[in-house]
């Protein structure tokens, strides 16, 4: 298979460099201005602007924030973005451009936005992974016009997910949240790799399991309302499967996140910390319920997608991914 090019072979000394990102982080506007409350895609992508700006690249920033759905919508500019990259890289010189969505051209994967978007650029940096499952136009369609080339993120998205599809063993694989549809193809897969794979949060109470590597929860919280969180029983005896792993690959919260019931994704993530074990962290939901854990980066890879990480553990690869090949 061709391989995909990397941003670290690039000559984008002098060379107007167009970077897709994805800095659609959660913004509170209760306000009535929009401000950040999370910006860990934004430092996710740092190491790559520093790379270009210390290489001598004319850089411009390209990302989407929300669903305007194709509009101008005030709270959705990328004026706060570009304050906060500001912040995180003072005396980078960067141009922050307005958010691709406001154009239905980018959804569309209009051909003529892609090429509004590629004029007077000299090359395509891809460092979005968390959009690359969207065939848009800023990531597929701009990608055929100029050279491309992967950011160091999505590199490492790459690298350290395609390690979760050939685990060390003994290897286990924790998969909860909300919707069955969208884990069921994961599941079939994962089992057929992992050892062991432990079904939480609401899709344990719609999967039926009929693989011997599988497991539902024996307990749950609250038992008659179907359940919201594993029990104590299991959560017990999950925290010794972690412990005795050498590679676990976790996606989605094992209890409703959002209505409280983190007790046991906490204690999965407090097992992750202690044992030391290699691990990856599925993103989205995943990530904000176990960020504040003091994982070894070394260690614990967390991803920065959501769908997109989805997809890739599911087919390998993405839309965004393979254009660059």
């Amino acid at each position: 298979m061709q391989k995909i090019k990397s941003v670290r072979d690039a000559d984008v000394s002098g060379k107007r460099v167009l970077l897709r990102v994805d800095f659609n982080v959660p913004l509170d506007t209760s306000s009535g201005q929009a401000v950040i409350t999370d910006d860990t895609r934004i430092k996710a992508a740092l190491p790559t602007i520093e790379l270009l700006a210390e290489k001598g690249a004319k850089i411009s920033i390209l990302t989407h924030l929300g669903r305007p759905e194709g509009k101008v919508v005030e709270n959705l500019r990328t004026a706060p973005l570009s304050r906060r990259l500001s912040e995180l890289l003072p005396g980078v010189e960067v141009t922050m451009l307005e958010n691709v969505r406001f154009d239905p051209g980018e959804e569309a994967n209009d051909e003529a936005f892609a090429k509004k978007l590629a004029e007077g650029e000299d090359m395509f940096v891809n460092d979005a992974f968390a959009a690359s499952h969207r065939a848009h136009a800023s990531i597929v369609g701009v990608a055929k016009l100029l050279p491309s080339y992967a950011g160091l993120l999505m590199e490492k998205e790459i690298e350290k997910l395609s390690e979760a599809l050939a685990p060390i063993k003994p290897s286990l694989a924790i998969v909860g949240g909300a919707k069955l549809e969208t884990k069921a193809p994961l599941i079939e897969k994962l089992a057929k790799i992992y050892e062991k794979v432990l079904i939480g949060g609401n899709i344990a109470n719609q999967y039926k399991s009929t693989r011997a590597n599988v497991f539902l929860p024996e307990d749950g919280l609250p038992q008659l309302e179907g359940m919201f969180d594993i029990g104590p029983k299991t959560k017990a005896a999950w925290v010794g499967e972690v412990k005795e792993a050498r590679f676990v690959l976790w996606n989605g919260p094992v209890g409703w996140f959002e209505k409280g019931y983190g007790e046991a994704t906490y204690a999965l993530a407090q097992a992750l910390v202690d044992s030391g074990v290699g691990a990856v962290i599925g993103g989205g939901d995943t990530a904000a319920a176990v960020v504040k854990f003091p994982f070894d980066p070394e260690k614990v890879f967390i991803s920065t997608g959501g769908g997109a990480t989805l997809e890739f553990l599911a087919h390998g690869t993405l839309p965004g991914i393979e254009v660059l090949r």
